[in-house]
């Protein structure tokens, strides 16, 4: 009897082992693929990112991606942002149009119209602001402005820590960019840019996922309206 419950507590150990093990190159894998995934957008977008207005090269327009609303409707502060870095490429002559691409899923949700508003009240006139309502998100976004809008080259304006995924879904659609970062951590801290940090990290293996296998269309095409 003796013996017979030390080899069962053998077997459990070996059980308990292997599956330590399996647990343990799960964790290893969740970890490595979104920092490889990372890596390698970062490495193939490099050269074609700017943190200066000025540095930018000429191109015809700016698309800025949309971030959020507040309450009241007005542009997230990191919204807000992206629309005074791309109306100040307006202003210096560095793009003659803003396209604004965003979230209007809603009649009471218009991330677009709230963008083009913004962009409006700095200078910008409206017949300058394009308005894509059916950017749900980065990739949907990059699809559609070459297949709906036309677009071969442009200059995507976002946040540091979201540039490299913009620019490298938009040139796996055929879109020559380059682009403008804001700043995030510098405005909201290490600590406060870890959720969005986190979150990128995953949206990389999606946005890889997506344009290299799957290529899901939009939400909605519609009908072509070159720019």
């Amino acid at each position: 009897m003796i013996f017979f419950r030390q080899k069962r507590g053998k077997k459990y150990f070996r059980s308990f082992r292997w599956l330590h093990l399996v647990l343990l190159g799960l964790l290893i894998s969740l970890l490595i693929i979104p920092l490889s995934a990372t890596a390698y957008i970062s490495l193939m977008t490099n050269g074609t990112r700017y943190i200066k207005p000025e540095e930018v090269p000429l191109e015809r327009l700016a698309m800025v991606f949309g971030a959020g609303l507040l309450a009241n409707g007005k542009p997230t502060p990191m919204l807000a942002d992206r629309v005074e870095a791309a109306v100040k490429l307006y202003q210096i002559g560095r793009v003659k149009k803003l396209l604004m691409t965003g979230d209007n899923s809603t009649v009471s949700y218009n991330e677009v119209r709230s963008m083009q508003q913004y962009a409006h009240n700095l200078g910008v006139p409206m017949k300058d602001i394009v308005l894509d309502y059916a950017g749900f998100s980065t990739y949907e976004s990059c699809y559609r402005a070459h297949q709906i809008f036309g677009l071969h080259k442009a200059v995507v304006v976002t946040q540091n820590y979201h540039l490299p995924r913009a620019i490298y879904t938009c040139r796996r659609f055929g879109l020559d960019t380059v682009g403008l970062g804001t700043p995030d951590i510098e405005i909201y801290g290490l600590w406060g840019m870890i959720p969005y940090l986190r979150r990128e990290m995953l949206a990389n293996v999606k946005a890889l996922w997506e344009v290299h296998i799957t290529r899901p269309q939009p939400t909605f095409l519609g009908r072509f309206e070159k720019i």
